[in-house]
């Protein structure tokens, strides 16, 4: 015999369908992190850090991972810098800000990025500076980055 919704009254299910709980939000307690960009320099670990710092951390990771290179990743994590190399100068400065935006935007603790700084500082370098309002209103400002384009 399989069961049908016959059996159920709509009053009784409608309750049972709204939950009573509260959510959580798990700590963001992480080790601490020196990221290198260089290909044969290691991170180093010095200790453990918390809240900002840690969102701090991870907003440095998001954007120092090229999407789709690491399958350890999701599809959503990291950013997509290498098809801006070889590109315009003025192409790259203005797609940096919305790959940056769509990197960051991925995680559910940043709820946007703006006010953006992007200036040319070599012939294939930009320095971006930018700020984040998390999800619970913080903001998280003077975060700076190098992007090779």
């Amino acid at each position: 015999m399989l069961p049908s919704s016959e059996n159920y009254e709509d009053d009784e299910y409608d309750e049972e369908s709204e939950a009573d709980f509260d959510v959580e939000t798990e700590p963001s307690r992480t080790y601490a992190m020196v990221l290198s960009k260089d290909v044969g320099k290691k991170g180093i670990f010095l200790g453990i850090v918390d809240e900002e710092e840690a969102l701090r951390q991870a907003i440095m990771k998001m954007i120092s991972t090229e999407r789709y290179a690491y399958e350890i990743y999701s599809w959503d994590y990291g950013i997509e810098l290498s098809d801006l190399i070889g590109m315009p100068m003025n192409y790259a400065m203005s797609e940096v800000k919305l790959r940056i935006e769509d990197a960051l935007t991925a995680d559910d603790r940043i709820e946007a990025v703006e006010d953006f700084q992007v200036m040319r500082t070599g012939k294939n370098m930009l320095h971006v500076t930018f700020t984040v309002i998390t999800a619970e209103g913080d903001i998280i400002e003077g975060i700076e980055t190098e992007v090779e384009v």
